[in-house]
């Protein structure tokens, strides 16, 4: 749990709101009895000293029942115009909901472009900053009417996690039409389980069914509530899975964990869970324990840069790297940092300072490879960057790499990080495979040793 959510003392909540939990599915009417409970959850909250954002979907919807259309439409356009319409009306919604308990509200826009720039992230940081330390809730939605598809965050799932991890918050609540990560759909099958504690997701995420959400309105899942949770949780933020229907469990929840010395178990084979449900700690005065599941945060978070970088950047090309250069960036004292000899090629075009997918080419049975090049490469590294000009004559300087195929696609490898180039595409290519003295002659500069840095690995070796 984070500190200050252990130590029961004021802390920062995300609360995420689904469309499928704002208006109803076929009448589009909004569902005041479910928003009400929220608002008076989320002033309560304020009240005790916590610190709150409120992640809303629902514009399209609202938009539809504005203009009286009864499915959402496929075009891009169709649904930035409702966004548009329905974005002004949700929004006083929430402020007439939030008037009557006379509590100020902000509405805060975001699209991926706003937070893939540096200095609007940091400009979006600081006015949550400032918000949140005026007493204000602000009201988060993506800006629908201006997001293209390729850079659009995909669902608020995603949003809220990002939002959870710009202020870094101390809970992610994903409130749904469910009341948690169960091992089958409840709706189907009888003898499906929650399961209540999850400290690994990779090892879940095959164990469960992730069917049990998504309306004909919304755009999330199940699925992409593992996706957030992920994102949440490497920026050590506590994320929750549970119901909408009651949101003032949010307080039983925080009051459970603040107290409850819960103990995580393997729950079958590789997978690691707790698997059970509303249970009070025995011999203790620990309170029921609400339904829900909880994705326990990373012992080690990102750093703010690192997380921006791996979750937030919309990538502009891939950089494909060995076996090795995979198996050394995965360990925590590698820094991140990519040298060029463990570089076998790049997909697509991109500058200096773009993000870009990191990637290995699908294995392929029976072919070994080997780990011990780029190793050898980053010990015969210079302790500092080679001055321009300068060139080594030693044969060591040239690595033995595998041998790059030329026409290389996509759907030949596998992403397994991210970071920020240092180079473009083609100053990548061009020195590929080869020790970090050679770059001020093939490349007439060496600005840094490393042609990626600030490389996040999200899939270590197998």
């Amino acid at each position: 749990m984070a500190p200050r959510a252990r130590t029961g003392a004021p802390c920062t909540i995300v609360i995420k709101l689904g469309t499928s939990s704002i208006v109803h599915e076929t009448t589009h009417q909004p569902l005041l009895s479910t928003l009400s409970a929220v608002v008076e959850t989320v002033v309560s909250l304020r009240k005790q000293g916590h610190k709150v954002v409120l992640v809303s979907s629902g514009a399209i919807g609202v938009g539809l029942k504005r203009m009286d259309i009864a499915n959402r439409p496929k075009s891009l356009s169709g649904k930035q115009a409702l966004a548009a319409i329905g974005q002004g009306r949700l929004i006083a919604l929430w402020d007439n909901l939030f008037g009557q308990l006379e509590q100020p509200i902000a509405q805060v826009l975001l699209t991926r472009g706003d937070i893939s720039d540096r200095t609007r992230y940091l400009n979006a940081v600081n006015t949550f900053n400032e918000l949140l330390s005026m007493g204000v809730v602000p009201i988060v939605n993506e800006n629908d009417t201006v997001s293209v598809s390729e850079i659009k965050f995909g669902d608020n799932d995603t949003l809220s996690a990002i939002t959870s991890s710009m202020i870094h918050a101390d809970y992610l609540f994903l409130l749904t039409d469910v009341d948690g990560l169960y091992t089958s759909n409840p709706r189907k099958d009888p003898s499906a389980k929650q399961i209540e504690i999850v400290a690994s997701i990779a090892d879940i995420r095959s164990r469960v069914s992730t069917t049990t959400l998504g309306s004909s309105l919304g755009t999330g899942g199940m699925e992409t509530k593992l996706i957030a949770a992920e994102i949440a949780t490497a920026a050590g933020v506590t994320t929750i899975i549970t119901s909408s229907k009651q949101p003032e469990n949010v307080f039983k929840i925080i009051e459970y964990h603040n107290t409850a010395k819960v103990s995580v178990v393997t729950a079958g084979e590789g997978t690691t869970a707790v698997i059970g449900r509303n249970t009070a700690i025995s011999g203790t005065s620990t309170p029921v324990r609400p339904a829900h599941t909880v994705f326990t945060p990373s012992s080690i978070p990102l750093r703010d840069l690192k997380s921006w970088t791996s979750h937030t950047l919309y990538p502009s090309g891939s950089v494909v790297i060995d076996s090795g250069a995979h198996h050394v960036l995965s360990r925590r004292e590698s820094g991140g940092r990519l040298l060029a000899a463990g570089v076998k090629g790049v997909l697509g075009a991109f500058a200096s300072g773009q993000a870009v997918k990191i990637v290995i080419r699908r294995p392929v049975e029976g072919e070994a490879s080997d780990n011990s090049a780029y190793s050898r490469a980053l010990q015969a590294t210079r302790p500092s960057t080679p001055v321009p000009g300068e060139q080594s004559t030693s044969g060591d300087d040239v690595v033995v790499v595998e041998k790059m195929e030329a026409d290389i696609h996509e759907g030949d490898v596998i992403e397994v990080g991210r970071g920020l180039a240092n180079y473009n595409s083609q100053q990548i290519l061009s020195v590929k495979g080869l020790n970090s003295s050679h770059l001020p002659r093939i490349l007439g500069y060496a600005d840094s040793e490393y042609v990626v840095e600030n490389i996040t690995i999200r899939l270590p070796p197998s």
